[in-house]
C-alpha cells in the first residue's frame, strides 16, 4: 500500500501573494512543509499540486531544482487537481497538507497516518474536530474514498476543499480523528495566511533550533515569550471557508432521510425520542429529519446537507458543537470512569458552583432531564405543605402530574391526579389568588420568561401570594437558565423562588438537570423519594462544571444577548420591509426571540424555504456561541429568500397545498 503526501501549493493567495515560497530565517516556506511531509513515519512520497497558472511556474522551478515530484492542473478546481496528483503518483492511500503550513510536524501527520492504518478508516484527521494548533492540519484518506468524492462533489466549497464532500457526508464514510493531548491549542495559530501571520511565522523561525520542528518546540517558545502570540492573534480559524458557505446555494434533497424514516418508524414510535425533533415539527418532504453530525454553529444531515442550527438540539448546545473544551473534560473524565458504585467529588464540586451562582440555591440534587427535577420539586413541594394541589403556568415535562390538565396529552393519566393540577396563563394573577384561595395549592411553577412573554411584576406578585398562602414557589429555568443569566432568570428579575430547576444548557448538550432550592425544603429529600442510578453520571457532571465555566470566564451570556439583538433587528426590518407583520412576528428576549405564524401553513412555508437555504430552526431563535458573522450572514440570506416566497405566495393567495400540513404554530423548544 503506497501512502504519498501531496503538499496543495500555488501562488495566487487572495490575503497574501507568493507566500508559499516566502523565506523564514533563510528557508522557503514551501520546502518547511514538503521536508515536513517527508520526514513524518509512513509516507512513501511526496508530491507538491500546483497549477497551470504562469505564477505557479516558480513553484514548478523550486520542485525541479529540489528534486520534489509535481503536478500542475486547475487553479479553482482543487479536488481535481489533487485527484489527479494522487492518480499521477499511483497512491492507495492520500495525505492531504497545504503549503501554507511551515511548521507541520512530522510526528503529528505520523500520528494521523498510524490512525488511518489502525483502523482502516477511509478518512483520519486531525482537524474533525480540529484540537491542534492552526497550522497543523492533516488529512490521510484513501484514494477510493477521494475518487467517490471527485466523482460526486458539485457545490464550490466541495470542489475547491478537498476532502469537504467527504467530512459532510459522514453516513457515507468511516472516519477517526486524532485528538491533541494538550488542551487549549486549537486557539493557537501556527499558519500562514496574512502579513501578520508571516511576522509571526518569521519570529519563530529565527527561534528554532531544530528543523522540522515539533509543535512542542514552538509552544516553548511562547512560553517565553507569551507576546509574540498577539501578532497573529484574532483571525479565525478557516475563515476564508465559512465566509465561502455564507452565501453558496445548493439544491438540497433529502432521499436517505425518507428511507430512513421508513425504516426507522417500524421499530420506534414516531422514529424518534422527542416530539419537537420528529417529522410532525418540519415540512413533509421537504426536511431532512435526521443529522449524522454536529460542528459548531452547524448541523449536517443523511444526505450530507449542511445547515446553520438554530435549534440547538431544543437549547442544550449552548457553547456550539464539539466545544473542545468540553469535550476535554469529557475525555479527561472518561480516562477515570463514567459510573461508580458510590458518590464522586464532582458531584460536590458542581453542586459548589451551582450555589454559588444561583440565588435560591442553597441545596442541590441532580437528574438526567428537565422532567426529572421538575417532577422531584413537586413531590418536595408537596411533602412541604401537606398539600396536594399545583397551579402550573408554562411547559414543565411529560409526567403525569404536569400533564393531567390538558386533554390533548393527558391519555393515561388517572382521573385522580389530573384533578391536581391547574393551568393558569401566564400573567394572570387574579386566577392564580382565586385557587390559592378556592384549592389546598402546595405550589406554583412556573417558566418565569412566560414563554418569551416577559412580565417582571407578575413574578413579584407570585412571590408576595405564595408568601400570603404558605404555597412554595418553583421557578422552571429549565429552558432561561445559564442563557439569559449565569444565575437565572431570576438573578435578572430580581425575584427569588423557593426552589427552581435547571437543565438545557448546562452542559453543552450532555444529559444533565439540576434541582436547587432552600435548604429548609431540600433537606427532605431523603424523606422524600428521588433517586436514579445515573443521576450522578460523571461524563455529564464534568461537561456541566467546563460549560459553566466557560460561560462564565468568556461571558457567553453577554454575547448571546448581542448575538440574538443583532439578528433580531435584522429580521423584524425584513419582516417589515416584505409588509408581513401580521403572518410572522417576533417576541421575547433576544437570547431566544420566538416566532409566531399567523397560521400553521404560512409557518410550513417559511420553514421549507429556510431549510432550503441552509438554516434549521422550528420557532426561535436558538442562538449559541459557536454562531458569528459568517453564520449569521447564511442565516439572514435565508430569512431574505424565504420571507420573499412568503410574502410572493401570500399576495398570489397560493401556497402549494403539499405544504399545507398541521405542525404546531408555535412549539421551539420541548
Amino acid at each position: 500500500m503506497k501512502t504519498v503526501g501531496i503538499v496543495i501549493a500555488r501562488m495566487g493567495s487572495t490575503r497574501l501573494p507568493g507566500k508559499v515560497l516566502m523565506d523564514l530565517n533563510g528557508v522557503p516556506v514551501l520546502a518547511c512543509t514538503v521536508n515536513a511531509v517527508l520526514t513524518a513515519v509512513g509516507v512513501d512520497d511526496v508530491v507538491v499540486a500546483t497549477t497551470t497558472d504562469i505564477r505557479d511556474d516558480a513553484i514548478v522551478e523550486w520542485c525541479i531544482n529540489n528534486g520534489i515530484s509535481y503536478f500542475c492542473g486547475s487553479e479553482n478546481d482543487v479536488l481535481a487537481r489533487f485527484t489527479g496528483a494522487a492518480a499521477g503518483a499511483k497512491a492507495d492511500v492520500v495525505i492531504r497538507v497545504t503549503a501554507d503550513c511551515p511548521f507541520l510536524d512530522p510526528a503529528v501527520i505520523g500520528e494521523v497516518i498510524a490512525l488511518r492504518n489502525a483502523t482502516d478508516a477511509d478518512y483520519a484527521s486531525n482537524v474533525n474536530p480540529p484540537t491542534y494548533p492552526d497550522g497543523l492540519d492533516c488529512e490521510v484518506f484513501k484514494f477510493s474514498a477521494l475518487k467517490v468524492a471527485h466523482n460526486r462533489a458539485v457545490r464550490p466549497t466541495d470542489r475547491e476543499c478537498v476532502t469537504q464532500y467527504i467530512m459532510r457526508n459522514k453516513d457515507m464514510f468511516h472516519i477517526e480523528n486524532a485528538t491533541c493531548p494538550v488542551p487549549g491549542l486549537h486557539k493557537e495559530r501556527f499558519v500562514l495566511d496574512t502579513a501578520d501571520d508571516l511576522k509571526f511565522c518569521q519570529e519563530i523561525a529565527k527561534r528554532l533550533i531544530r528543523w522540522p520542528a515539533s509543535y512542542l518546540d514552538i509552544l516553548k517558545i511562547l512560553d517565553k515569550e507569551p507576546e509574540l502570540r498577539k501578532l497573529n492573534a484574532g483571525h479565525p480559524r478557516n475563515e476564508r471557508f465559512y465566509e465561502a458557505i455564507a452565501t453558496e446555494k445548493v439544491d438540497r434533497d433529502f432521499k436517505k432521510s425518507r428511507v430512513f424514516l421508513k425504516k426507522a418508524e417500524e421499530i420506534i414510535p414516531l422514529a424518534t425520542q422527542t416530539f419537537s425533533k420528529s417529522k410532525i415539527q418540519f415540512p413533509p418532504e421537504f426536511s431532512p429529519l435526521f443529522l449524522s453530525h454536529g460542528d459548531g454553529g452547524y448541523v449536517y444531515d443523511l444526505d450530507g446537507n449542511d445547515y446553520v442550527d438554530l435549534v440547538g438540539a431544543l437549547l442544550p448546545v449552548v457553547l456550539g458543537y464539539r466545544d473542545p473544551d468540553v469535550d476535554h473534560a469529557i475525555r479527561s473524565q472518561l480516562a477515570s470512569g463514567i459510573s461508580f458504585s458510590l458518590a464522586s467529588e464532582l458531584e460536590y464540586k458542581l453542586a459548589e458552583t451551582l450555589v454559588r451562582l444561583i440565588p435560591c440555591a442553597e441545596m442541590v440534587r441532580f437528574g438526567k432531564n428537565g422532567s426529572d427535577v421538575t417532577t422531584a420539586a413537586i413531590r418536595l413541594a408537596r411533602y412541604h405543605s401537606g398539600r396536594d394541589h399545583i397551579v402550573l403556568a408554562g411547559y414543565h415535562g411529560w409526567h403525569d402530574w404536569a400533564i393531567g390538565w390538558d386533554p390533548e396529552r393527558n391519555r393515561g393519566v388517572p382521573a385522580v391526579v389530573r384533578g391536581l393540577s391547574h393551568k393558569v396563563n401566564f400573567g394572570d394573577i387574579a386566577e392564580v389568588e382565586h385557587l390559592l384561595k378556592k384549592r389546598n395549592v402546595a405550589a406554583v411553577i412556573v417558566e418565569p420568561d412566560g414563554g418569551g412573554h416577559n412580565d417582571n411584576q407578575y413574578l413579584k406578585d407570585l412571590r408576595e401570594l405564595c408568601n400570603k398562602h404558605d404555597a412554595i414557589l418553583i421557578f422552571d429555568e429549565i429552558i432561561t437558565g445559564f442563557r439569559w443569566d449565569l444565575g437565572g432568570y431570576q438573578k435578572l428579575c430580581g425575584v427569588t423562588p423557593d426552589l427552581a430547576t435547571f437543565g438545557k444548557s448546562m452542559a453543552n448538550g450532555m444529559p444533565i438537570s439540576a434541582l436547587v432550592g432552600r435548604k429548609d425544603i431540600m433537606k427532605f429529600l431523603p424523606r422524600v423519594c428521588y433517586s436514579g442510578t445515573f443521576f450522578g453520571e460523571t461524563l455529564s457532571i464534568a461537561a456541566a462544571i467546563a460549560t459553566l465555566d466557560k460561560i462564565e470566564k468568556e461571558n457567553v451570556c453577554g454575547k448571546l444577548w448581542l448575538t440574538g439583538t443583532d439578528l433580531s433587528k435584522s429580521v423584524q426590518a425584513m419582516l417589515d420591509d416584505h409588509g408581513l407583520e401580521t403572518a410572522i412576528s417576533l417576541y421575547g428576549d433576544m437570547p431566544l426571540r420566538r416566532l409566531e405564524f399567523s397560521n400553521a401553513r404560512v409557518k410550513t412555508l417559511f420553514l421549507k424555504e429556510m431549510i432550503a437555504s441552509g438554516t434549521l430552526l422550528i420557532a426561535s431563535h436558538n442562538i449559541m456561541a459557536a454562531h458569528g458573522e459568517p453564520q449569521l450572514k447564511r442565516v439572514l440570506n435565508s430569512y431574505s429568500h424565504a420571507l420573499s416566497v412568503v410574502a410572493d405566495s401570500l399576495k398570489k393567495n397560493d401556497i402549494d397545498t403539499r405544504i399545507a400540513t398541521s405542525i404546531p404554530e408555535n412549539v421551539s423548544v420541548r
